[in-house]
């Protein structure tokens, strides 16, 4: 992964330069456990369905809806835009996805990865969207919480700002 060094010595990873899809290798697990989650629910695990969930966990990265549904109609004929926001929202609910709303963009999803904690860097002007992990970043997080008395549960930090890519149109 790439990696900078902060002023105090500090190391900032970030956790994924482009978007990284799920191993082959997982997808069966994962496409498992969706199943047992439609079951649970007495939905059923239609052609469509597999083709958005298989197409969601092979794009990696912050998609919305309607970035899957350009993605899934290239490969899969059939699939309109409500169903893959039904199966999104389904998979949100059987936690293999996380929504998440930046700056004035629609929602996002992104594979939920238990265990795993990164931040983001979103630029305000092309809307790129950074992860990054940071451990420094996070004991401050828990020290503060605690002196506040807070017991931590979960949070997120989103931080904005212009990132200097050279396709970025705020340089």
């Amino acid at each position: 992964m790439p990696q900078g060094t902060l002023s105090r010595g500090e190391t900032v990873k970030r956790s994924k330069s482009k978007p990284v899809a799920v191993p082959e290798h997982e997808l069966g697990a994962l496409l498992d456990t969706y199943k047992a989650y439609l079951t649970q629910h007495k939905l059923k695990y239609t052609a469509q369905r597999e083709a958005i969930i298989s197409e969601f966990l092979r794009a990696g990265g912050h998609l919305s809806a309607e970035e899957l549904f350009r993605i899934v109609k290239k490969k899969a004929t059939g699939v309109g835009l409500a169903s893959v926001y039904r199966t999104i929202s389904s998979l949100v609910d059987a936690g293999l996805a996380v929504e998440r709303r930046f700056l004035d963009r629609t929602s996002v999803y992104e594979l939920h990865e238990p265990g795993h904690h990164h931040d983001h860097l979103i630029c305000m002007k092309c809307k790129k969207i950074f992860e990054f992990e940071n451990e420094a970043i996070e004991d401050q997080q828990r020290k503060v919480a605690e002196s506040l008395g807070f017991t931590l549960k979960d949070h997120k930090l989103e931080l904005y700002g212009w990132c200097q890519r050279t396709n970025c149109p705020n340089l």
